[in-house]
Order: C-alpha cells, then sequence, then structure tokens
C-alpha cells in the first residue's frame, strides 16, 4: 500500500537483496555522487552559502533521504528549485535565520507525511508549478552574469532588474579568460553526452577548465579566491543559535521551504515511477524529506529535497533500491574527505556554465509555451506565479499562486452549477437520457419546482437565490430538486435555512426531492432536517409531486 509509512529500503531488504542488485547499485550510486558533486557546490554558491555547505547537504540529508524514502530510487538533495527562497533568507535573516527556518520546515514536512497528507500535493495547480519553476530558472539563468563574464560590481544588487543594470555599469570590467572558461564548460556539457555517457559531462568541464586556468595562469575568479578552502571533513552537528524573537517571521520562509519541498520531492517520485514502473509511498517520502531537512541544518547544510535529474541518472545508470542512493552520498563524503583540498582551484566561471544548463533544463520553456494554449485562467495563474517568482519573491509568489488557483476553481465550480425554474421550463423538451424527466409530468399552479444542478457551496448560493427571486407571487408549494448535488456546504445549507424561514413567514410549504443518501445524511446532522421535516423530504420528484397535488386539492376543498 501507498500510505503506508514504511521506507522503501525495509521493503527491499525483506523481499530479497541479492548480490547482482548490490554491485548494480554501488556502480548506479557512485556515478550519481560524482554527478551531484559539482551541482551541491555550484547551488550552494548560487544559494549564498559556501560552497562546502552543499556537499554537507548533499552527503547528510542525501543519506537520510535514500535511507527513509518512500521511493526506492529517490536521490535527493541540495536543488537549483531552493536556490532563489534560499538567497533571499540568507540577505535578510542569515545563515542562523535559515537553519531554523529549515528546521520549523522539516518537522512540518513530517507531520505532514504522519497525517498522510502526501496525496494533498496533487491539488498544487500544474500552471503554478510551471510559473515558479521557469521563473526561479530565469533567476538562477540572469544570476550567473557576473561568473559568466567575470565582471566585477561594485555592490551587491538589489532585485532581478537591478542586477542587469549592475552588468550593463560593470561590462567594462569584463574578463576575457573567464568568458573563454564559462564558454568551453558549456560546450563540453552540451557536446560530451555524444561522446559518452558513461562519463558525467559536468566532471570533465571542471577537470579540463580547472586545469587549463592553473597551467595557463589566467586571472579567473576561483572557488579559493572567492571563499577560500573547502573543509575536507564533515562538521561535529550542532543547534544552530536561535534567537526566539525571529521565529515568527521565519514561519512564512518555513512554510515556502516545506511546500517547495513537498512538491519537488514529490514530482522527482512521480517521475521515478514513470520510470520505473512502481508507486511511491507519498507520505513516506514527506517524512524522509523532513527529518533529511531537521538533520541538513545541524551540520551546517541548506534545505534539500528529491532531485529529478539525479533521480533519473540513478534509474538509468541502473539504480534498483536505496541502497544506491546511500551509496551515493558516501561517495560524496569519500571525494569530499580526498579530493576537497583541491576544490579550491575550480573556476567561478565553470560553475556558473553548469548552473546556466541547469537552468535552461529547469526552465520547462516548452511547457511555458505550451500553456499558452490553456484556458485563461491557467494562463493567469502562470504568468502571475512567474511575474512574482521574478520580480517580487518566491515566497509571495507560492501564496498568491495557491490563494488565486483556489479562487479561479472555485469560480469555475459556482459557474458549473446551474440553478433552473423547471415549472417555466415544463413545455421545453428534456435530455432523453434524463433518469427522472419532469417533462410530462402535471404541475399543479400552486406549485413551483426549481432544480439545481452541480455543487451546491458559498460561490453558488447567489445564483440560487437570484434564480428563486424571479417567483412574483408566494406559491402554496416549492419544491427544489436535488438529485444533482454532489456537494453541499455549510453556506449552502444556511441559504436553504433562509429559504425556509422565508416560506414560513409567506406561508408556503418547502419540499426537497432527489435527495441522494449522502445528502441526506449531511441534512440529518442539522437543524434544517427537523425544521422542514421528514414528509417533506423526497427521494423522487414523482412522491413529491403526488404529496403536492393532494395538498393542493385539500386546499381548493
Amino acid at each position: 500500500m501507498t500510505s503506508r509509512l514504511v521506507p522503501e529500503l525495509w521493503c527491499c531488504l525483506k523481499e530479497g537483496y541479492n548480490r547482482q542488485r548490490l554491485v548494480e547499485d554501488l556502480l548506479s550510486g557512485m556515478i550519481v555522487g560524482i554527478v551531484a558533486l559539482p551541482l551541491a557546490i555550484a547551488f550552494a554558491i548560487a544559494s549564498g552559502v559556501k560552497p562546502e555547505q552543499g556537499l554537507y547537504t548533499a552527503v547528510i540529508a542525501g543519506f537520510l533521504i535514500s535511507l527513509l524514502s518512500g521511493s526506492r530510487v529517490q536521490i535527493g538533495g541540495p536543488t537549483g528549485a531552493f536556490i532563489v527562497v534560499v538567497f533571499s533568507i540568507v540577505q535578510q535573516y542569515g545563515y542562523g535565520g535559515l537553519a531554523v527556518a529549515t528546521i520549523m520546515a522539516g518537522a512540518l514536512l513530517v507531520v505532514m507525511g504522519v497525517c498522510r497528507l502526501g496525496g494533498a500535493i496533487k491539488f498544487i495547480p500544474y500552471p503554478m508549478t510551471i510559473g515558479f519553476t521557469s521563473g526561479i530558472a530565469l533567476i538562477i539563468a540572469i544570476t550567473q552574469g557576473k561568473d559568466l563574464l567575470g565582471l566585477t560590481l561594485t555592490r551587491s544588487a538589489e532585485g532581478i532588474v537591478d542586477r542587469v543594470l549592475l552588468y550593463v555599469d560593470a561590462i567594462d570590467t569584463l574578463n576575457l579568460h573567464a568568458v573563454i572558461i564559462a564558454g568551453l564548460a558549456m560546450a563540453i556539457l552540451l557536446l560530451w553526452p555524444k561522446v559518452t555517457k558513461k562519463v558525467p559531462g559536468s566532471i570533465i568541464a571542471l577537470l579540463v577548465t580547472t586545469a587549463l586556468v592553473h597551467v595557463m595562469d589566467w586571472p579567473v575568479a576561483t572557488i579559493g579566491s572567492a571563499f577560500g578552502d573547502v573543509p575536507s571533513t564533515l562538521p561535529m552537528p550542532h543547534l544552530p543559535s536561535i534567537d526566539l524573537a525571529m521565529v515568527p517571521q521565519l514561519i512564512s520562509p518555513a512554510l515556502t521551504i516545506a511546500l517547495l519541498a513537498a512538491i519537488e520531492s514529490l514530482l522527482s517520485a512521480v517521475v521515478a515511477d514513470g520510470m520505473t514502473g512502481r508507486r511511491h509511498k507519498s507520505n513516506m517520502e514527506l517524512v524522509a524529506q523532513g527529518v533529511a531537512n531537521i538533520a541538513s541544518p545541524l551540520f551546517g547544510g541548506i534545505p534539500a529535497t528529491g532531485a529529478i535529474a539525479r533521480t533519473a541518472t540513478n534509474v538509468k545508470s541502473g539504480g534498483t533500491s536505496p541502497v544506491s542512493g546511500i551509496v551515493h552520498a558516501l561517495t560524496l563524503l569519500l571525494i569530499m574527505m580526498l579530493f576537497g583540498r583541491w576544490a579550491r582551484l575550480i573556476p567561478m566561471a565553470t560553475l556558473a556554465a553548469i548552473l546556466l544548463i541547469v537552468a535552461y533544463h529547469m526552465s520547462e520553456w516548452r511547457h511555458f509555451v505550451k500553456l499558452f494554449r490553456s484556458p485563461r485562467n491557467d494562463i493567469v495563474v502562470m504568468l502571475t506565479t512567474f511575474v512574482l517568482t521574478v520580480f517580487v519573491d518566491l515566497t509571495v509568489a507560492i501564496e498568491t499562486g495557491v490563494v488565486l488557483s483556489a479562487l479561479l476553481f472555485m469560480q469555475r465550480m459556482a459557474n458549473a452549477t446551474e440553478v433552473r425554474h423547471i415549472s417555466r421550463e415544463i413545455n421545453d423538451e428534456e435530455d432523453e437520457e434524463d433518469d427522472q424527466p419532469i417533462c410530462g409530468r402535471q404541475i399543479p399552479s400552486c406549485v413551483e419546482v426549481f432544480e439545481i444542478h452541480g455543487p451546491f457551496f458559498f460561490g453558488a448560493t447567489n445564483q440560487f437565490k437570484d434564480t428563486l427571486s424571479i417567483i412574483k407571487e408566494p406559491p402554496q408549494i416549492l419544491i427544489l430538486r436535488m438529485r444533482h448535488i454532489f456537494t453541499i456546504d455549510a453556506t449552502a445549507i444556511r441559504v436553504l435555512e433562509d429559504v425556509l424561514e422565508k416560506t414560513q413567514r409567506d406561508g408556503t410549504q418547502l419540499m426537497l426531492s432527489g435527495v441522494r443518501p449522502h445528502l441526506l445524511k449531511k441534512l440529518q446532522k442539522t437543524h434544517l432536517y427537523d425544521e422542514i421535516g421528514q414528509g417533506n423530504i423526497f427521494a423522487e420528484i414523482d412522491t413529491a409531486l403526488t404529496v403536492a397535488r393532494g395538498l393542493c386539492r385539500k386546499s381548493d376543498d
């Protein structure tokens, strides 16, 4: 069952884990670990933290995500999706604020998983996801301009527009050597897969450009010149310094981290399902992501989530179980311990080139363009989320996107609800497939019949009241036909109570027909059921009309 809180590692070991699978997972894990090395460093630098903090995250969070994951092939670690939000939090609250927000987000993810909310993430609209993902990709691409061109900026940028203006002002500081290194790195990244896919192009780009800068002694910024030496060991775990007065301000960033981690990790798991033919445990995946994000800051790390590209690499390389993800984390740890001191030689232009390629693949530009053929509401959600992500803030973009999507969805549902005055349409031809056509039935002149189609909720109540208002003279009997109501909320029930009060004042008897069992159960929990009376609630329109005719005859007598 996909809702069970049981790690897939346990399931794999329980069903039998042989030597052949171990060899496949070892090879796949080592390949993914090598692929993850430059990405972990690049994501950390782009996020405004030290390069080693990306490595710490990839090792600690990557290990825990695979250990506890609800997906057999999920690879976790720092991702491009977090660059914008992490950079913003670090700039505003410092690393201490980021650490606290990440731990809060991790705890929230665990609660979401334990409360079985994994399936709720599917309600995040696709246009909204494309909007903020494309926005993040654009920001990542633009922010790499400094290192791609080797520019010297006189101050830090305040927003994406200001950054572009800074680039224009600093164009006279362009470093041709940095441009050559970035161009060479991008050429290798694009062309190397045509040579072989067994060795990651990012590693070849790192080795070639680093060697070229070192041998030629070119004046190009490196990790060492920008950040100093990279540690070759993991730090001891410690609690971040917590300013309790800051915690309320970190709630919104924590929610953004949690939501983004949930969306990215479950999306990555879905992609893996499509490649392997299996189904992941979404709730267990959220718990794994939560535990990883609680632990990562304790070692100086940053937020982590499932990485789609690395997960896909894992599957293509032959990974069959979470063991490959664990090996990926251990491979990174071994590389950091043995070769960490050499990381200081890596050119910043090379990392910028890697991030530019990541941004291109992350942009989903084909899907972005394709969505312009969608309904107008979807286009509005996508563009609103995209613009807010680029020009305002990712947190604002996600919050606005969720609210806007909900409002537009409710508008669609309200428009799908139809209230018909059946008494006026009695002579109109009805659908032949109608299981209870009212055409041909005799409706007494003292009876008015209205029918409600669709969800009856607060968004549709005004339409219901407007339609009822067309009655000029109060009828003796008012029948509300409810056979096509598949959901009802408290606002709609309150409107029905108002209708009942009005009919009582007017001397009109209110009847309900076509009341389905699930709707009847909801009405029985309210005072409305008793006030209308069991004798005035019917399962079929025929019974309601028969009773109405009898009441009309009595009044005539």
